[in-house]
């Protein structure tokens, strides 16, 4: 590795005696993971499922390394949303996070959509959900994976996170800050992550992570945890900016990282007049687990979370949702008629009635489909969401039967099955809809989605 001489010797100075066994882990291979995706399987059942080497990681249940040569984006179980694709390090912050059903969470920094994708496996349907990026174009990649994901209660939201705080003041129970840092911890794996180091100082990423975690506090209730993490080993982003938080927020405590799961302690002696309980946070270094460097700090508000009380939506434009209804009797077997939104010709569920005027709104739950003319069509995202029984029509691929690629290619072909709307899996797993009439499938896959 060409790393800068101004890095090595930084983290030689910090490192001590530690520096050669970091600086031989360059000469390592570089770890490659997956996560089950437990909305739709169980991971003892995806390991079995899926032909791959694949070895648990062991700060998250339901993460697993595979092997270099195994290519799982290419597996038609990944296009059915059963794992998401993400570096064994980062499964961290979610899997040490508690979130539970009911729990209203916001993901501040979200994209690709990562840890959101793990917290809404984690609620179960059950609460809210928002991820968002101030990014609008890495936005469209968070709502593709939270879609593909099947998660039913998530809003994706494009805004600061002062425009955020300024809406939704002691709202959230649960906030991660995946916050935008240097990436030291990422050299091994992305060479073009030296690139941005020596470009992009700590300074800027400080200011960014300073005011990052000021509104993220706002926006906690009590008996609330921050989830606060980094993939850089810079103190002045973690320790640092952790002690530097806990001073001007006094009514906040570090929660323990639990050390049994492979994190190293926080390291309070690199930070002049640093607090001593620092050292309850976490870090992961890439010399003493198999994965790259990560940065963990769970922070507690005190007091006792206060019930919120959220009305459901009212049904809106009853004429329309007609088409909806005559659509539900004849190709579902379940009913859904709670949260409905009619928003111009699109039906939304919003997962909770809260007020997100003047905030950009990406997507405000899940999109159920169109209204067209005198009918109604079914989404992507639904599909997503249902599970094979739920709908009275459906065409269910085997892994080698050479229609599943036709499908996920967007191809149109001769099926057998009853006419209407189809929804086609893999195995029992939603892939997208099919429309059948006279014996052939009308491919109804999102065209932004076709391998």
């Amino acid at each position: 590795m060409n790393l800068p001489e101004n890095y090595i010797i930084k983290m030689k100075n910090l490192l001590g005696g530690e520096f050669d066994d970091y600086l031989r882990s360059f000469d390592e291979k570089r770890y490659y993971g997956l996560r089950a995706n437990t909305l739709k399987i169980e991971p003892e059942e995806l390991v079995k499922k899926l032909n791959f080497n694949l070895e648990k990681v062991r700060w998250c249940e339901e993460g697993f390394y595979y092997s270099e040569e195994e290519r799982p984006s290419k597996h038609p179980y990944y296009n059915a949303g059963l794992f998401y694709i993400q570096e064994p390090s980062a499964m961290s912050t979610g899997a040490m996070l508690n979130v539970e059903p009911g729990d209203r969470v916001l993901d501040l920094c979200a994209a690709p959509g990562g840890k959101s994708t793990q917290a809404g496996a984690k609620l179960k349907g059950e609460g809210i959900l928002v991820s968002n990026d101030i990014s609008a174009s890495r936005c469209r990649a968070l709502l593709h994976n939270i879609e593909a994901a099947g998660i039913s209660n998530a809003v994706v939201t494009n805004e600061t996170p002062k425009k955020l705080a300024d809406k939704f003041q002691g709202f959230f129970n649960k906030i991660i800050v995946d916050a935008p840092c240097s990436g030291e911890g990422m050299f091994r794996k992305d060479k073009d992550a030296i690139r941005s180091w020596e470009e992009h100082k700590s300074e800027v990423c400080c200011s960014l992570q300073r005011d990052i975690l000021r509104n993220a506090a706002k926006m906690l209730s009590k008996g609330g945890v921050i989830a606060y993490s980094t993939c850089t080993f810079a103190p002045e982003e973690d320790e640092g900016m952790i002690n530097e938080f806990l001073s001007e927020h006094c009514d906040f405590d570090i929660i323990e990282i639990d050390k049994s799961k492979g994190f190293d302690r926080g390291r309070s002696e690199w930070v002049l007049n640093c607090r001593k309980d620092i050292d309850l946070c976490g870090r992961l270094w890439p010399h003493k687990i198999k994965g790259e460097g990560h940065f963990l700090a769970l922070l507690r508000k005190r007091g006792s979370d206060e019930e919120i009380n959220l009305k459901k939506a009212a049904n809106a434009d009853l004429k329309l949702l007609n088409y909806y209804y005559d659509f539900m009797d004849e190709f579902m077997n379940i009913k859904i008629n709670d949260n409905l939104e009619v928003h111009g010709h699109s039906l939304m569920r919003i997962p909770l009635n809260i007020d997100f005027k003047g905030i950009r709104v990406v997507r405000g739950g899940l999109y159920i489909g169109d209204f067209k003319t005198k009918r109604f069509e079914p989404s992507q995202s639904f599909a997503m969401s249902l599970k094979k029984e739920d709908v009275k029509y459906t065409i269910d691929f085997a892994l080698d039967n050479p229609s599943l690629i036709r499908y996920l290619k967007g191809e149109s072909f001769e099926v057998e099955s009853n006419d209407g709307w189809n929804l086609i899996c893999v195995d029992g797993f939603p892939l997208g809809w099919g429309k059948v009439q006279k014996g052939r499938m009308k491919n109804k896959y999102l065209p932004s989605w076709k391998i």
